[in-house]
């Protein structure tokens, strides 16, 4: 199984955080879905900050060498939507997150551990920067 598609389904989970992205889901659909192997879903508070978080996922992976084969939404910032393949991230406006309900939808597919808690600080940033 794809451990790099799970890696990349929580790296997008932490730039969605970092961007104040809230409610935030891995769903591990490998072995119920055949298009893609996790969704990660979150949730921003207004059609601004839900482009800032896409925004942020696309630039932030683009940097690091993953870039989406699909960017939707990025206009209404309503839902959007970035396919990278083995991993597809859904930003939600949270009335649209509700009415589309897909943690009920995929009801089935076991959550990844993911806490809100867990994002680095900054120590945690510098840590190639120091050696000691």
């Amino acid at each position: 199984m794809n451990t790099n598609a799970q890696e990349l389904a929580i790296r997008i989970a932490e730039v969605a955080l970092s961007k104040k992205g809230f409610d935030i889901k891995i769903l591990d659909l490998r072995g119920i879905s055949s298009v893609t192997d996790f969704f990660v879903i979150a949730s921003g508070e207004a059609t601004m900050h839900v482009n800032a978080i896409g925004a942020s996922i696309s630039e932030e992976l683009s940097r690091e060498g993953s870039h989406p084969s699909v960017k939707e939404g990025m206009q209404s910032g309503r839902w959007v939507l970035l396919d990278y393949f083995d991993v597809v991230a859904h930003i939600f406006l949270e009335p649209v997150r509700e009415f589309y309900s897909l943690e009920k939808l995929w009801g089935d597919a076991p959550e990844i551990p993911f806490s809100e808690s867990s994002e680095p600080d900054q120590s945690d940033l510098q840590t190639g920067e120091s050696s000691g």
